[in-house]
């Protein structure tokens, strides 16, 4: 039995091993390796492991402490598969992995191991040693995972703010100042967001447009929900969703925009596959990531919509 549980701990660590290596090379299956590899090391491997170990050696005086320490141990690794795969609530998930085995095992590890005379005091400070370690690899492991996403974001950002400063100087004419005009009603909605987001971080939009960056929590996933919910929209982005949609149903009815109207889904980055309720997507894609990205989407969703309203010119 106990050969089995070292077999399927060396074959987890290797589907771990490989996911992380796909994942750095940026190489498809490089998720589905990590999770997997994950999963089995939590909801296999651990259990089995520790089951045996307590069936050879422990007593019902520990059983406490090897209930905890699985916890533990499920807390800790499934908060960095979340953060790793940048699910939804990662931060939240990671925020509880890190503290979790000094307020919770530790204690109990102290308690269990108190009452054993025989009980060698090397072992505590192992254990002690591997919690630090375990808690400064996490957060380095976890910050640069999302390190070089928010820096590409910020990057990408400046390019989008670059194009809306040169959209802003085309020529608009006069003839298409109905869709025009709905056009501005979007932009306007975008950056109302753009403000409630960024005075949220301390900073203005010209600040943003400048130099995008400086955010305290650019990997917040929660961030820019919240703050559009506080304002009063629930869900959140549904003014948003509802001029976008507005602007489309417009351009498919006036005179001269029906090509537009196709290709604005496209250009905008809505998802209509599902239909056109399922088209509003702000809520659904672009709310629940990381704050950096719901900016860096906002800021591409102006400058695209300024360039359409300067491709108006050549409509009719």
């Amino acid at each position: 039995m106990k050969q089995k549980i070292y077999i399927l701990g060396v074959i987890s660590a290797i589907i771990i091993s490989t996911g992380v290596i796909l994942k750095v090379e940026h190489w498809p299956m490089a998720q589905i390796l990590i999770t997997a590899g994950t999963l089995i090391l939590v909801l296999i491997f651990f259990p089995a492991a520790l089951i045996n170990n307590y069936k050879a050696e422990g007593n019902a005086q520990n059983r406490v402490l090897y209930i905890v320490t699985y916890i533990t141990c499920f807390v800790v690794f499934i908060g960095m598969l979340f953060k790793i795969q940048h699910w939804p609530y990662a931060g939240v998930g990671l925020s509880i992995a890190l503290p979790f085995p000094y307020i919770v095992f530790l204690p109990v590890f102290l308690i269990v191991t108190s009452k054993n005379k025989n009980f060698n005091i090397y072992n505590t400070v192992f254990v002690l040693i591997l919690l630090a370690l375990n808690s400064v690899f996490s957060a380095l492991f976890s910050l640069n995972v999302s390190k070089e996403s928010v820096d590409d974001s910020y990057n990408i950002s400046r390019d989008y703010n670059k194009v809306e400063a040169s959209a802003a100087q085309l020529p608009i004419i006069i003839n298409g100042s109905v869709v025009n005009m709905k056009i501005d009603e979007v932009i306007k909605i975008t950056n109302d967001y753009q403000d409630l987001i960024l005075k949220h971080e301390g900073m203005t939009r010209e600040q943003w447009k400048k130099d995008p960056g400086n955010l305290v929590r650019p990997d917040n996933i929660n961030t820019a929900a919240s703050i559009l919910a506080d304002n009063g929209e629930m869900p959140p982005g549904m003014k948003l969703d509802k001029a976008i949609t507005e602007l489309i149903d417009l351009m498919k009815q006036t005179k001269g925009f029906e090509d537009v109207a196709k290709s604005l889904p496209s250009i905008l980055d809505l998802d209509e596959e599902k239909g056109k309720d399922d088209a509003l997507n702000f809520y659904s894609r672009n709310i629940f990531v990381p704050l950096s990205w719901a900016l860096i989407y906002l800021d591409g969703l102006e400058a695209n919509l300024l360039m359409i309203k300067a491709s108006v010119a050549d409509v009719n």
